[in-house]
């Protein structure tokens, strides 16, 4: 994928708390260890419970809403939805041994969301199918890709790197990696805060196209930078504004951001895509299916 400025992953910031004691108007001393807790231990023990409290709330809002894209039939149009956009294919299933660089500065792109050698995503696929499969054929390459992370560099993995990926690629196992980490790191986070924002399955795919695209990083290119962005111009469903006005506006949003540094960069898979369905009144993203990419027309039937 083409993500912005090759960083998949924004470091969350660190949040250092000195610890306040109280006082009491008959002592200017701290009470003694254990007879009552800080005002820092505190604020922790308020903000475990509300994000405990919102936890709970969002499991039952997630719980209340309908599969959507979750379903499996919806899945399966997914993959073929962002395959058609990625690899020119529908056949998605096919693609776990692609890899190429692309010239996009993120190094490797590989498998069946372009796992990026530039991105980190693809070394902690590597490192996660490594711990239950240490004697594979990609194993070796996992100090290279350390050294890699965050350039669009070879060193290491030249030469031999895309063959054993492809041989890779082979294994049933390693093909249920890639699903497993698509799932965790791009669908799964996707339709599930599209669901807390009342989006329907166009929206939850909208967002999952976005995740796979920009990744799940929080810079202002990023996933969640993109969302920040439109939810500044218009409000979620859940928010009370009109589905279709702010589908609209996050689409608008990530269009600006793909031709920033590229003005010449195709949009299709927005404009004659997900722009058509939101277009077609189509929220639900319902079969059959028609849509151009890269002047390719795609069809999905019922």
């Amino acid at each position: 994928m083409k993500r912005a400025g090759c960083l998949l992953f924004a470091a969350a910031p660190l949040v250092i708390t000195a610890a306040v004691y109280v006082f009491t108007p008959e002592s200017s001393a701290p009470d003694s260890p254990g007879s009552r807790v800080s005002a820092s231990q505190q604020a922790r023990q308020d903000a475990k419970a509300r994000a405990e409290a919102e936890r709970e709330a969002d499991e039952k809002v997630i719980a209340a809403a309908p599969p959507g894209l979750a379903a499996p039939d919806k899945k399966e149009l997914a993959q073929k939805l962002v395959a058609s956009a990625e690899n020119s294919t529908l056949d998605w299933r096919t693609t776990y041994g692609t890899i190429e660089d692309a010239g996009d500065g993120c190094g490797y792109t590989a498998g069946i969301i372009g796992f990026c050698t530039g991105t980190n995503d693809l070394r902690v696929l590597i490192e996660r199918y490594t711990k239950s499969h240490p004697d594979n054929g990609l194993a070796a390459y996992l100090p290279a890709l350390r050294e890699v992370d965050g350039t669009d560099s070879h060193e290491g993995l030249d030469p031999g790197f895309t063959e054993a990926w492809q041989a890779e690629a082979k294994a049933p196992a390693f093909r249920e990696a890639q699903d497993s980490e698509r799932d965790r790191v791009y669908f799964d986070p996707a339709v599930r805060l599209a669901k807390l924002d009342g989006l329907g399955t166009l929206g939850q795919f909208v967002y999952y196209d976005a995740m796979v695209h920009h990744g799940p990083g929080t810079g202002p290119d990023g996933f969640y930078g993109l969302r920040e962005r439109a939810l500044q111009e218009a409000d979620t469903p859940a928010e009370g504004g009109r589905e279709k006005t702010y589908l609209d506006m996050f689409l608008d949003v990530r269009r600006t951001s793909m031709k920033s540094d590229n003005p010449d960069l195709d949009t299709t898979r927005i404009d004659t895509a997900q722009r058509r369905f939101l277009y077609d009144g189509n929220l639900e993203l319902r079969t059959p299916l028609v849509w151009q990419v890269y002047g390719e027309t795609f069809r999905v039937a019922e």
